[in-house]
């Protein structure tokens, strides 16, 4: 069996699934995490893509899953996070407020003590 067979490797790897829905659906941006240990049996995903234009939701998760549709032979779990067109993921890239990288966060105790004191 091949290396890049899922059966031979005892599930999906991240990587296929990248390379999968990169030469299915071009996105713009995509992000795969392996939320199995591992195991690639579970992944969540957000996938930024012009096949989405005109589609509703629905139809864009559905693209999703048939793009990895021999994949999903292997995987138990998919959770597709976002699944949205270049002009909305530049829209929401555009409203998330951007959080200065100069300024160093406090750990959340640290947070809870300081506003109890006041």
């Amino acid at each position: 069996m091949g290396q890049n067979n899922p059966s031979a490797m005892g599930g999906v790897s991240k990587a296929s699934v990248e390379a999968t829905l990169t030469i299915k659906l071009q996105p713009v941006h995509l992000d795969v995490v392996d939320t199995s240990g591992g195991c690639g049996a579970s992944f969540d995903i957000q996938v930024v893509s012009a096949a989405f234009e005109g589609k509703r939701l629905l139809e864009r998760h559905r693209l999703v899953n048939a793009a990895l549709s021999e994949e999903m032979k292997e995987i138990h779990a998919l959770s597709i996070r976002k699944a949205l067109t270049p002009q909305q993921w530049k829209e929401q890239q555009q409203l998330q407020p951007q959080v200065p990288t100069n300024i160093p966060q406090q750990p959340i105790e640290q947070q809870k003590n300081l506003t109890a004191t006041v």
